[in-house]
């Protein structure tokens, strides 16, 4: 797509990449009427009537909401006392403590994938992704002009990453691989010595670890989750985070941005200045929004994330039933995790 400056006469050029979600969008706007269509893509789980929030967190939001003091703008990196929870909240997965400067409170999660590779990008760069994959991140790439270098991901071995690939993918121009855990579209959810041998891969060629984890403690198979900011002493890792699926709210658009890295290699001035400044341009979040989230991840109870793991593991167990009723499609693995299965034709 070309778009002309009426001033300059100035091309514009915009990625010409169709998106799954414009795929699916095109389908739905061709369809006969004749049968109801079923998207098997909606990463929206609260289109489902078995997947609610706490009444606790919606009251939390309505508290703050009527209180009158979050009417104003927040400070574009997040309220204080908004990173502080989440920095404590995920702190409780490592051997570290965060603090709330390692904190960057987005619209989201996709907010923060855009952030995180608009940060790194550089003339010539390149950045290495999974496939399969989450869609948004060759998007965003895309438009920052980051060429996309792709690693497979194993099926045979719980879709585990090709680390051979990645050491050959990469070259002094690669700044960060991505790793989605538990992943979104496979289910994976990788062992403790799986995410070492990434961390020390990236350790060897000098790169950053984005370690979207969106889909964070939402494994019902053998495999614990284990946060990849464990490892970010063996090498930098920029973990990405929401509310979205572990509360069921994707529509609040609450995510997180988060420097693990104890040793301070990403809290250099110059890099810190251009994640601030980008988080200038972009916003954040409803500051209400933001000033419920202290409450919601300190309070909520486990019972809650309990049923909505039993849910999970009960569909997840129906899918791969019924699919092995049908000769032509095939699950290569059974999901650990995530809301998503991938399934081979």
């Amino acid at each position: 797509m070309d778009v002309r400056n009426n001033g300059g006469g100035q091309e514009i050029e915009a990625p010409n990449n169709i998106t799954i979600k414009g795929i699916l969008r095109l389908l739905m706007a061709n369809t006969d009427g004749c049968k109801k269509v079923i998207s098997l893509g909606i990463g929206d789980p609260t289109a489902y009537s078995c997947f609610h929030t706490t009444s606790a967190a919606q009251e939390t939001v309505v508290e703050a909401l009527q209180s009158a003091k979050f009417n104003g703008y927040s400070p574009t990196v997040g309220l204080p006392e908004t990173r502080k929870a989440v920095a404590e909240y995920l702190s409780l997965d490592l051997p570290y403590s965060l603090q709330p400067d390692d904190v960057y409170i987005t619209a989201g999660c996709t907010q923060a994938i855009e952030i995180a590779v608009s940060i790194l990008s550089r003339p010539g760069c390149n950045i290495l992704l999974p496939r399969p994959g989450f869609p948004i991140y060759g998007l965003c790439a895309a438009f920052r002009h980051v060429e996309t270098r792709y690693f497979d991901l194993l099926p045979h071995k719980q879709w585990e990453v090709d680390l051979k690939a990645v050491e050959n993918l990469a070259d002094h121009n690669t700044v960060a691989m991505v790793v989605i855990n538990p992943g979104n579209p496979c289910g994976n959810v990788y062992t403790y010595h799986h995410l070492k041998q990434i961390a020390e891969t990236a350790k060897r060629l000098g790169i950053i670890v984005i370690a979207d984890e969106v889909y964070g403690h939402l494994a019902f198979g053998t495999n614990e989750f284990v946060a990849m900011g464990v490892f970010g002493s063996v090498a930098p890792v920029i973990t990405l985070g929401s509310l979205s699926k572990r509360w069921l709210v994707p529509g609040w658009r609450l995510g997180w941005l988060v420097t693990n890295d104890p040793d301070g290699i990403l809290k250099s001035p110059k890099f810190v200045e251009r994640l601030e400044k980008y988080c200038d341009i972009c916003g954040g979040p409803a500051t209400f929004i933001q000033a419920a989230v202290p409450a919601i991840v300190r309070e909520t109870q486990k019972v809650f994330f309990s049923k909505t793991i039993n849910i999970l593991k009960q569909t997840c167990g129906i899918c791969c039933r019924k699919i092995k009723e049908i000769e032509c499609i095939s699950c290569p693995c059974k999901p650990q995790g995530s809301m998503a299965l991938m399934v081979g034709i």
